[in-house]
C-alpha cells in the first residue's frame, strides 16, 4: 500500500496526463521552419549555383574553350600575314665577281585574291645571268610593283579563305560546346542540391516522429504502473523508439554523405577545394511557392530548342563548315590560271622615288596554267564532302527527334510530380488528423498502441514521401531546362 502510494506521488510531480492538447502534432512547415539554430546559415540554390559558375575546375575548363576559338581564328587570319621574302647569293671565285645576286619581295595576300607584291633586286657581277641583269645607272637596283591574281580556280575561294570561314564557325562550335559543358554541369550540381536538400529535412521529419514516439513511450510507461497497460505494450512502444532513433542516425548520416558530395562541387578562386560547413543548411522551399510557380510554355520550349539547342547548334554549325568544304572543293575543279603583272621601276622607282604608271612599258608579265585531265582526286572530294553533309544531317535529324521527345518527357514529368506533390500534401493533413485522432482515443481508452504506431508510420512515410517529391519537382525542373538546352539552366551566370 505504502509502495502504491509512493508511485502514485512520484507520478503526480514528474508525469502530466496526455491529451489531444498534449500532443501536438506539428505541421509541416512548424517542423522544417523552425527547428534550426542561430548559428545556421542557409545556402540557397541560386548561391551554390553561382559558386558552382564561379570557380568550379570544369566551368573553369569550359571557358578555355572559349580562348581556344579565338586561337583558331587567329591562326587562320595568319595566311594573310604579309610576308618577306629575301636571298642573296655570291660567287666570288680567283679575284673574279661571278656574281652578286640579292632579291627581296614584300607579299600583302588580301581577303579578295589580288595580292600585292614589291621586289627589290640588286644584281650585279662578270658572269651574270642576262636574265637577272641591272643597268649599273640604276646602281644595279631594280624595284618591281604587281599583283598575282587568280581567274581560275582560287577566284571565289581558296584554302586560306576556307580557313578563315570554318574557324570562325568553329568558334561558335565551341561556344555551344561551352554551354553544353556547363548545363551538364549545373544539372549534376542541381540534383545532388535536391539529395542533400531531402537529407536534411528527412532527418528533421524523421526526428519530429522520434519525439512523439518518446511521449507514448512515457505515457505507456506510466499507465504500465498503474496497471492499466500490459508489459507487452510497454515492449512494443520500445520497440518502436528504438527503429525511430535508429532511423534518426540513419537520417543523420545519409544528410552527412549528402554533404560531402554536395562538397564536390565547391571550390575556392584559387581552385582549392572547399568542404561545406556544418552551419550550412539548405533554404526552405515553400510548397505553395512550388505550386505556384508557372512552368514555362511547352511550345516555347520547343521552338527555343530547335534554334538554341547547344547540341543542334554544333550540328547545323557543322554543316556550314562541310559546305564551306564543298564550295571549296567544286573550286578546285576548275583549271589553274593565275596571272602575275609587275611594274619595273613604277611607281616606285630605284632612287625611291615615284614614278607615273605606264602600262605596256618596262614590266614583267607571267600566266601560270595547270589541270588535272581526270579530276578524280577533286571530283572524289566534291563526293566525299557532299556524303558528309548527308550523314552530318541524318544526325541532326535523329539528334533533333530526340532532344524534342525529351523535352516532352521532361514536361510531363514535372507536371505529373506537381500533381502529385499536391495530391500527397493533402494525405500528410489527412494522416496527422488521424494521428491525433488516435491520440485523443489513446487518452480516453479507446485505442491502443497498434492503431497508434500504424498512424504514425503512415503519416511518417507520407511526410517523407512530400519531401521526396519537393526534390523530385525541383530536379525535374532542372532536367527541363537541360532537356531544352536552356543556357545555365535559367540560373544567372556571375559576372
Amino acid at each position: 500500500m505504502i509502495k502504491r502510494l509512493v508511485i502514485l506521488y512520484l507520478l503526480g510531480i514528474f508525469t502530466v496526463p496526455i491529451s489531444a492538447q498534449d500532443f501536438q502534432i506539428k505541421s509541416m512547415d512548424d517542423i522544417l521552419l523552425n527547428g534550426k539554430g542561430d548559428s545556421s546559415v542557409e545556402l540557397g540554390l541560386n548561391t551554390f549555383m553561382y559558386m558552382v559558375l564561379a570557380n568550379h575546375p570544369v566551368a573553369k575548363q569550359a571557358d578555355l574553350l572559349t580562348e581556344q576559338a579565338r586561337q583558331e581564328i587567329r591562326m587562320a587570319r595568319g595566311a594573310f600575314d604579309p610576308k618577306i621574302e629575301s636571298a642573296w647569293n655570291i660567287k666570288d671565285f680567283k679575284d673574279t665577281d661571278y656574281y652578286n645576286i640579292f632579291n627581296a619581295t614584300l607579299k600583302i595576300p588580301t581577303w579578295f585574291p589580288i595580292d600585292p607584291k614589291i621586289s627589290v633586286d640588286q644584281n650585279r657581277g662578270v658572269f651574270l645571268d642576262p636574265e637577272n641583269s641591272i643597268p649599273s645607272a640604276d646602281d644595279f637596283r631594280q624595284i618591281s610593283t604587281g599583283v598575282s591574281l587568280p581567274i581560275g580556280r582560287g577566284l571565289f575561294i581558296d584554302q586560306r579563305r576556307a580557313d578563315v570561314k570554318q574557324a570562325r564557325l568553329f568558334a561558335r562550335i565551341n561556344d555551344a560546346e561551352r554551354i553544353k559543358v556547363i548545363n551538364k554541369l549545373l544539372l549534376e550540381a542541381a540534383k545532388e542540391y535536391w539529395n542533400w536538400y531531402f537529407a536534411y529535412y528527412n532527418f528533421r521529419v524523421i526526428e519530429s516522429s522520434l519525439e512523439i514516439s518518446e511521449e507514448i513511450f512515457d505515457r505507456v510507461k506510466i499507465d504500465f504502473e498503474f496497471g492499466e497497460a500490459a508489459v507487452v505494450d510497454t515492449v512494443q512502444a520500445a520497440i518502436t523508439l528504438q527503429n525511430r532513433r535508429i532511423d534518426r542516425t540513419t537520417a543523420f548520416m545519409e544528410f552527412q554523405n549528402a554533404g560531402l558530395i554536395l562538397s564536390n562541387f565547391l571550390w575556392g578562386e584559387n581552385e582549392e577545394p572547399l568542404e561545406l560547413a556544418d552551419y550550412h543548411l539548405p533554404a526552405y522551399n515553400d510548397l505553395f511557392d512550388i505550386l505556384s510557380n508557372e512552368d514555362p510554355v511547352l511550345d516555347t520550349l520547343l521552338l527555343q530548342a530547335m534554334s538554341q539547342h547547344p547540341e543542334l547548334q554544333k550540328l547545323n554549325l557543322k554543316l556550314d563548315q562541310l559546305e564551306v568544304g564543298l564550295k571549296l572543293a567544286r573550286e578546285n575543279l576548275k583549271p589553274r590560271l593565275n596571272v602575275n603583272y609587275d611594274f619595273i621601276n613604277s611607281p616606285l622607282g630605284p632612287d625611291g622615288g615615284l614614278r607615273d604608271l605606264q602600262f605596256g612599258q618596262n614590266y614583267k608579265f607571267g600566266l601560270d596554267f595547270s589541270f588535272p585531265l581526270f579530276l578524280r582526286k577533286e571530283r572524289a572530294k566534291v563526293a566525299q564532302s557532299k556524303l558528309k553533309i548527308s550523314e552530318t544531317s541524318f544526325e541532326r535529324d535523329l539528334k533533333e527527334l530526340e532532344i524534342l521527345n525529351g523535352i516532352e518527357g521532361a514536361y510531363y514529368a514535372l507536371d505529373n510530380s506537381k500533381q502529385m506533390l499536391e495530391l500527397t500534401d493533402l494525405a500528410v493533413g489527412n494522416y496527422q488528423l488521424l494521428l491525433e485522432a488516435e491520440l485523443f482515443n489513446l487518452e480516453v481508452g479507446d485505442s491502443d498502441l497498434f492503431k497508434i504506431n500504424f498512424q504514425q508510420d503512415k503519416l511518417l512515410e507520407s511526410q517523407v514521401k512530400l519531401l521526396k517529391l519537393k526534390a523530385e519537382v525541383e530536379k525535374a525542373k532542372a532536367l527541363l531546362f537541360w532537356s531544352a538546352g536552356i543556357p545555365y539552366l535559367n540560373f544567372e551566370q556571375p559576372q
